[in-house]
């Protein structure tokens, strides 16, 4: 089977429309921030002869498995192994100051996810491991036996947005006190004697938000991403875009914010005019956020939960 095609990109068809006026009629560079399986990138490369293309990956599998998928464009592409912070960093490093279009997938990669031995889902048993760079940082099962458990609790709370923080916190220093946590399947079985039994009865999987909590510590996601949009938003040009796909509310929250904020004027509310230079930096391209439709969450589950963010720079700022 070829390499990703059993990966169904999420929104393609929008990602394709909302990009496409950047990256016509002209030479063009867009960067795929997180290049996955390649699968927006392919889409983007066939529908648009003279794009280059730079696609951003920390997971050197996905690169290796979107290289082979993207061969027949190998000389208008540089794939590069880095986090999507970066993004400055390395169109320096390749020469290119300035970019027509920038596009995030937010989140687990198909890859990450259906590759057991990687700890990403909670239905299968494997290692805690749950890095999207397997080559560097911390494991899963590091920050459960060694965080201390007031810092567990704060990063379930604050990143899983889970409401038995306390408790489970306080769970996983009682089993760790006796042997350390290794398996996803261990993390389950104390997290449903951890959740009362009415919220798991009503509140979905018990291990959901502690899972998420925990992959968002290890990867730095948060963090990351709070310094690429500025990044990528400052690599833009006159006319460019860029589109992001959330799939969880801290992600879009931040997304949302640095949207809102280049997206309205710096001028004084009660001045008649707008001053010169403090007018919007970017448009919003659509209303809010969007979601998939009903017949894109049947072909492919995984866009259930995506929120669709974008927007056109419409002024330049002075250096």
């Amino acid at each position: 089977m070829p390499a990703g095609a059993r990966h169904v990109p999420v929104a393609l068809a929008r990602v394709t429309e909302l990009l496409g006026p950047a990256l016509s009629g002209h030479p063009a560079v867009v960067v795929d921030a997180t290049l996955g399986l390649g699968g927006h990138a392919a889409t983007l490369l066939a529908a648009h002869p003279q794009l280059t293309l730079v696609g951003l990956d920390r997971d050197p599998d996905a690169l290796e498995l979107a290289g082979r998928r993207l061969a027949a464009y190998a000389g208008r592409i540089h794939l590069v192994h880095s986090v999507y912070d970066r993004i400055a960093d390395v169109l320096g490093e390749l020469g290119l100051p300035h970019v027509d279009g920038v596009l995030f997938d937010l989140g687990v990669s198909s890859l990450q996810l259906d590759a057991d031995e990687r700890g990403f889902s909670y239905s299968r048993d494997a290692d805690l491991d749950m890095r999207m760079d397997p080559t560097t940082g911390p494991t899963a099962a590091e920050v459960l036996n060694t965080y201390p458990v007031p810092q567990l609790a704060r990063i379930l709370r604050e990143y899983g947005e889970e409401r038995f923080a306390g408790r489970i916190a306080s769970a996983v220093g009682r089993r760790r006190a006796q042997a350390p946590l290794q398996r996803s399947a261990e993390l389950v079985e104390l997290l449903y004697e951890a959740v009362p039994a009415a919220s798991r009865r009503t509140g979905g999987h018990p291990a959901k938000r502690t899972f998420q909590a925990l992959r968002i510590e290890v990867n730095g996601e948060l963090d990351s991403l709070t310094a690429a949009i500025p990044a990528a938003l400052d690599s833009l040009v006159l006319g460019g875009r860029i589109v992001v796909l959330a799939y969880q509310s801290l992600e879009d929250r931040i997304v949302k914010r640095e949207l809102a904020t280049r997206s309205t004027s710096t001028s004084p509310l009660d001045l008649p005019i707008e001053l010169p230079g403090h007018g919007p930096e970017f448009r919003l391209l659509v209303r809010g956020s969007e979601q998939a439709g009903e017949d894109e969450i049947a072909e492919n589950p995984r866009a259930a939960s995506v929120r669709l963010r974008a927007a056109e720079r419409i002024r330049e700022v002075a250096a």
